[in-house]
């Protein structure tokens, strides 16, 4: 099993089928009109809304959830982003569209300026067709990809957008990225759409979901909603000439200090559950950020995580996942 375990910026040799002319999923529903039914059953859920697994059930045409966002696109920012794992990222940067607010609140989110300062972005609603001009503007860019970024309670305004933008001749792969507290009803409504699946498996346990992230049953629902995500595109990667990931499921693990995600457990259950060939991203990059110095139920979240309890997971990953296409961010002591 090959790894790349010293540089952060560079991609190991990947398996996977390489497509000669890529075709994203999206394109078939598009030309049959069922990509336009798909967003009208997506719009129909925020009369009640039941996007995520919160299930707040206003409706959010006039009222907000736990989400504080309405019907309209709210965008804090897109970029041609070269920080994501090789795949993704590859030579022209992934076509990253950062959304705005969140259906967590992690208590040490990196991002939390925008996923949890919801007052910041009222009046900062955009249209659908000024949505659509931006993913066309980051293919022309060359991107590789268009990446939602924490699009679960933004999902009916992401696909309407993307009916847009494929009749204006959007021709790149959709990357959901996500949280995975997400709505298996949803998800299965996006078959067919998305064609890679970056979803975080943030947590083993749900007591400590509930401590740092605020939401109940999270191990179950985030498990679950893996489960559908390989059902959809499996373990094998598709791949361009160039080695960027077009398909495919690439699940995402943060260690935290004192085994708070319980990653070694998450590794063990992908393998055991789905297949040990599931493409894993073992994280390193932990700080603190945000509340975690004020947690004092949880003082290790005050430091970062230290090369033991990172070897710890590494020693999981070498007794459970098979895939070839596992990456793992160096950490800055076994780097060295």
């Amino acid at each position: 099993m090959q790894r790349q375990r010293n540089d952060p910026a560079a991609r190991r040799g990947h398996t996977g089928v390489t497509g000669a002319r890529f075709e994203p999923r999206y394109w078939a529903l598009a030309a049959s009109g069922e990509l336009e039914r798909r967003a009208a059953a997506l719009e129909a859920m925020l009369a009640r809304c039941e996007l995520c697994p919160r299930a707040c059930r206003v409706d959010r045409r006039r009222e907000r959830g736990e989400c504080s966002t309405g019907t309209a696109p709210v965008v804090a920012s897109w970029n041609a982003h070269f920080g994501e794992e090789p795949p993704l990222s590859g030579a022209c940067g992934s076509g990253t569209i950062f959304l705005a607010n969140c259906n967590l609140r992690c208590a040490f989110c990196q991002n939390a300026d925008i996923s949890q300062s919801p007052q910041d972005f009222r009046g900062c609603e955009i249209s659908c067709d000024d949505l659509a001009d931006v993913m066309l503007r980051l293919q022309t860019m060359a991107c590789h990809n268009i990446n939602w970024v924490s699009p679960t309670h933004q999902v009916p305004v992401l696909v309407r957008t993307l009916t847009i933008a494929a009749e204006r001749g959007l021709r790149l792969p959709v990357v959901y990225n996500t949280n995975s507290y997400d709505s298996l009803e949803v998800l299965r409504l996006l078959d067919g759409i998305v064609d890679i699946y970056l979803p975080d498996l943030k947590y083993a346990d749900d007591g400590t979901a509930q401590a740092l992230s605020g939401v109940t049953g999270y191990t179950d629902v985030a498990r679950a909603a893996i489960a559908e995500m390989h059902r959809q595109v499996g373990a094998a990667w598709l791949c361009a000439a160039d080695g960027t990931l077009q398909r495919g499921l690439f699940v995402r693990i943060l260690v935290l200090p004192d085994a708070l995600a319980g990653a070694a457990e998450s590794v063990r259950w992908l393998a055991e559950e789905l297949s040990p060939k599931v493409p894993v991203s073992l994280m390193s990059q932990y700080r603190p950020c945000h509340r975690a110095h004020a947690l004092t139920r949880f003082p290790a979240l005050a430091r970062a995580v230290s090369a033991a309890e990172y070897h710890e997971v590494l020693e999981a990953l070498a007794r459970w996942n098979e895939s070839d296409n596992t990456y793992l961010q160096p950490h800055f002591t076994l780097s060295r």
